[in-house]
């Protein structure tokens, strides 16, 4: 009886492919309202199989000129809708409204901040992935310094040139929060980072992209927000954020290298990825994305 109840389980296992894998728990943090790049990049996480999205974190970009009011609610907005277009159920935070303060309690004290915190203290570790401003990150262990070391930030931002090793902070998420940036650098948290320098490689024309998911419902919802999106260009973008996900779900699709910061950035080993194939990021975006039917 034994034998042949064995027998069963192990059919039943082998008939199920093994045992199911375990996803990988994060924390994505986007200023989604910002660019059209970010609603492209949520989609390819929220449609990873391996990675459950725990928290979708809004971000502000508020210290910007071309800023709206209230640009961290504009991105909360944007990502309930995504969630709504794709039938999903994921928790949505409140960010940080703007930069975080000049003295004194420098934090800004948000739902995101509080998420990062409460997830942090609940695991071994918690990777958090950051699309815009570090506020909410930085924030978070502003408050509570002790999760520092639990956490496993992916960022995209500064401009790395990796002959020099010389790190520039003047594109546009380090400036959105230049303190943000600073303390996470100096603080115990583990930075991935990819350079805009090399996020570059992800330019892409509209047409081509109409025409690989522009029949796809969620396609469409994409390409609306690239084309209603107010800025000088819609013939051809950069979709910088995709980069950034694609790395972390397919790290052979880029080339990573530890770099020792200067004294002034941390003086510490940061991983900063320096190649990646955008010809395979976007194949595979475009895959996933046509594979997926709405429940």
């Amino acid at each position: 009886m034994f034998r042949l109840l064995g027998y069963f389980f192990c059919l039943l296992f082998l008939s199920f492919g093994g045992p199911v894998q375990a996803q990988t728990k994060i924390i994505v943090d986007a200023d989604t309202g910002n660019e059209v790049d970010d609603l492209y990049a949520l989609a390819r996480i929220l449609l990873e199989p391996t990675v459950e999205v725990t928290a979708l974190n809004a971000a502000h970009w508020q210290t910007s000129h071309w800023s709206i009011e209230n640009s961290m609610e504009n991105s909360h907005r944007l990502n309930q809708q995504l969630l709504g277009e794709m039938n999903m159920k994921v928790k949505t935070f409140r960010g940080a409204p703007a930069r975080m303060y000049d003295w004194g309690d420098r934090a800004q004290h948000s739902a995101a901040a509080y998420e990062i915190i409460r997830q942090a203290k609940e695991t071994e570790g918690l990777t958090v992935l950051v699309l815009g401003a570090l506020t909410n990150v930085a924030s978070a262990i502003f408050i509570q310094p002790e999760i520092a070391s639990k956490l496993k930030v992916y960022w995209l931002g500064t401009t790395m040139n990796f002959e020099t090793k010389v790190l520039k902070r003047n594109d546009f998420n380090p400036l959105m929060d230049p303190f943000a940036l600073d303390y996470l650098l100096d603080s115990e948290a583990e930075m991935h980072i990819i350079p805009v320098n090399v996020a570059s490689a992800m330019q892409i024309s509209f047409d081509e992209m109409e025409t690989k998911i522009g029949n796809h419902f969620l396609g469409r919802h994409l390409q609306e927000r690239w084309m209603n999106h107010i800025d000088g260009e819609r013939r051809q973008r950069t979709l910088w954020d995709l980069a950034l996900i694609a790395l972390f779900i397919h790290p052979e699709m880029a080339e990573a290298e530890v770099v020792m910061t200067s004294r002034d950035s941390g003086n510490r080993p940061i991983t900063f990825y320096k190649r990646i194939d955008a010809d395979a990021i976007y194949q595979d975006f475009f895959q996933t994305l046509l594979a997926f039917e709405k429940e």
